[in-house]
């Protein structure tokens, strides 16, 4: 499952009023994102002439900036229009990663929001193929809104995912299935989890551990909309052990089937079919650009 080298990717960002190419240095040793990691930002995605729920991407990086003590210098709409801007940049129709940020320059352990700073970072990364991974609980657990910013995509916890991915690496697989404090599964290291049993489509409810994704709401939509009944519950390691197909969503990949858990072999099913038939299908007619 081969990731993008974003570092080396075409890449546009709007960066102090203007277009920059590549990856410009934006952040000094000194500065309070890179130092004491005030940084949060979002991911959209551009694919086949379609941007899927832009407008709330650009809404949820404006709710982080604000919850994280920041300041958002731009609104969703203006957020919007800058990235269809950037977006023209490209070849019509690649597959692209959307992804503003901010952060604060300085401020002594609190940010100073009259220090945040933003850019918008537009890069070609292609979409995963659908062959699907392999996935491993993880004895690494997800924090609680307690314990950290959980409410907030924010680049402090991606360091926990990453610890995550690199044990299961170890032991042979994709991903790892991550659980909440109290046992419970919360999400893959960087995606949404779900499962069907016997017909009964199911996904974790969100209890502050794991970001509810906006990927997540779409596909819960469309699958009730279509008449397929989705239930948001507590689930535990052995009810994905025993599960008929289980799949992720996520702004990365969007929907991904998981072919291997723990010992199982597995199958794309017919609920993770039908989700990303669904998606795709609201993808092209209401998120065409």
């Amino acid at each position: 499952m081969a990731h993008t080298d974003a570092a080396h990717a075409k890449a546009w960002n709007f960066w102090n009023g203007s277009w920059v190419e590549g990856n410009p240095g934006i952040m000094g040793p000194m500065s309070h994102g890179s130092w004491l990691s005030s940084t949060v930002f979002d991911g959209a995605r551009c694919f086949e002439g379609t941007a899927p729920d832009l407008d709330l991407h650009c809404q949820r990086i404006v709710d982080s900036a604000n919850a994280f003590g920041l300041k958002a210098l731009h609104t969703a709409d203006e957020l919007v229009e800058i990235a269809k801007e950037g977006i023209a940049k490209f070849p019509s129709g690649a597959a692209l990663y959307i992804k503003p940020m901010y952060w604060a320059e300085s401020g002594w352990v609190a940010p100073d929001p009259e220090a945040t700073r933003f850019c918008f970072n537009i890069f070609e990364s292609p979409l995963p193929d659908q062959s699907g991974f392999s996935a491993t609980v993880s004895p690494f657990r997800r924090p609680t809104l307690e314990t950290a910013p959980t409410d907030v995509k924010a680049a402090c916890h991606y360091p926990n995912a990453g610890r995550a991915l690199r044990e299961a690496a170890a032991r042979g697989f994709h991903n790892a299935l991550m659980l909440d404090t109290m046992g419970n599964v919360a999400e893959f290291a960087t995606a949404n989890a779900w499962l069907s049993k016997d017909g009964v489509v199911k996904t974790p409810v969100p209890n502050g551990s794991f970001l509810n994704g906006i990927t997540r709401q779409r596909v819960i939509a469309l699958l009730r909309e279509q008449g397929t009944p989705v239930v948001e519950c507590a689930l535990s390691p052995g009810d994905f052990l025993e599960a008929d197909e289980i799949f992720n969503t996520g702004n990365y990949g969007k929907l991904m089937p998981v072919i291997r858990f723990e010992d199982r072999d597995l199958q794309p099913g017919p609920v993770y079919r039908l989700a990303r038939k669904l998606y795709w299908e609201f993808a092209h007619t209401a998120a065409r650009l």
